[in-house]
């Protein structure tokens, strides 16, 4: 164990409210800033985690560093990412204790993450990202860290719940969709815990989870091309009530090749009337490769 045992932890009511009145920080709406008040529920994220002294850490809105204590506690290399330049001194102040810990100023979407990883993780060869993440943010933030294909072993986030079900859901699902597919592309997800809105301050409007996405070495399906596989995808989810025929006759065809598409489809075993949250991940990689060998690409 790292860091001073006797250290009060931060993620207790009291503390939290001591810390904030102190520094006299007030809440930005526009951040999504809710920060975590409930051991349990820390103690769950950093468990899933599954870290070690051999592991590094990084850590996106740290907030005041509830989160971040545990894991400079149990992780090696810890990083974390604040986008508020006024949590900064706070962060300063609590992290103290620990010199396996830096803290960035900075917007995580426009930062060279490879980079960050190379001067910050150089020591250890497998990292996980754990994050109570801002809800406003957190598809953008999980596309990026997982299209990137940085040298993440895990990621372990705290997120909104309706979020989390569509990630992980299955074929068939009113939650399955194109966010399920990129994710589990690149990733087998799992739910965690179902988190409520009290146990932050201030409360959300709400219900949380917390899913653990363990990154793939290789995706499960063989594809020609990523970029033309989502857009396919992507395609086939553009009017959920639509067939995934008419779907991709507005994306990929003419008037004058439309018949083409129903073709294609059956080529790929794929029944035209079916809708797009009815096909598996391979289905879609049989279709879009179906697709590219014929030649067939968005249409303008």
């Amino acid at each position: 164990m790292k860091g001073m045992e006797e250290t009060v932890e931060i993620a207790t009511p009291k503390r939290t409210k001591e810390i904030i009145q102190r520094h006299g920080f007030s809440f930005k709406k526009s951040l999504g800033q809710n920060f975590l008040i409930d051991q349990n529920i820390l103690n769950k994220i950093v468990n899933a985690a599954d870290l070690d002294e051999s592991k590094g850490a990084l850590e996106i809105g740290p907030g005041i560093g509830a989160l971040t204590e545990r894991l400079a506690r149990v992780a090696g290399p810890v990083t974390a990412v604040e986008i508020d330049q006024r949590l900064l001194p706070i962060l300063g102040e609590v992290m103290q204790p620990y010199p396996n810990v830096r803290v960035h100023h900075g917007d995580v979407l426009k930062l060279d993450l490879a980079e960050l990883f190379r001067t910050d993780f150089g020591t250890v060869d497998k990292v996980s990202v754990v994050a109570n993440l801002p809800y406003y943010v957190t598809t953008p933030i999980m596309m990026k860290l997982l299209e990137e294909k940085l040298p993440v072993d895990s990621i372990v986030v705290m997120i909104q719940k309706e979020v989390a079900e569509r990630m992980a859901a299955a074929p068939g699902s009113k939650d399955y969709g194109s966010l399920s597919i990129a994710v589990q592309y690149y990733s087998t997800p799992e739910l965690v815990c179902i988190v409520p809105p009290t146990v932050f301050i201030p409360q959300p409007n709400v219900e949380s989870a917390v899913i653990k996405l363990k990154v793939r070495e290789q995706p499960p399906v063989e594809i020609p091309d990523e970029a033309h596989f989502f857009e396919v995808v992507q395609a086939s989810f553009a009017q959920r009530r639509k067939t995934i025929s008419n779907n991709l006759k507005a994306r990929f065809f003419t008037k004058e090749n439309r018949e083409q598409a129903d073709q294609l489809l059956e080529q790929a075993g794929i029944q035209p009337s079916r809708r797009g949250e009815t096909l598996s991940l391979q289905e879609y990689a049989t279709l879009s490769t179906v697709m590219w060998e014929a030649g067939v690409r968005a249409a303008l």
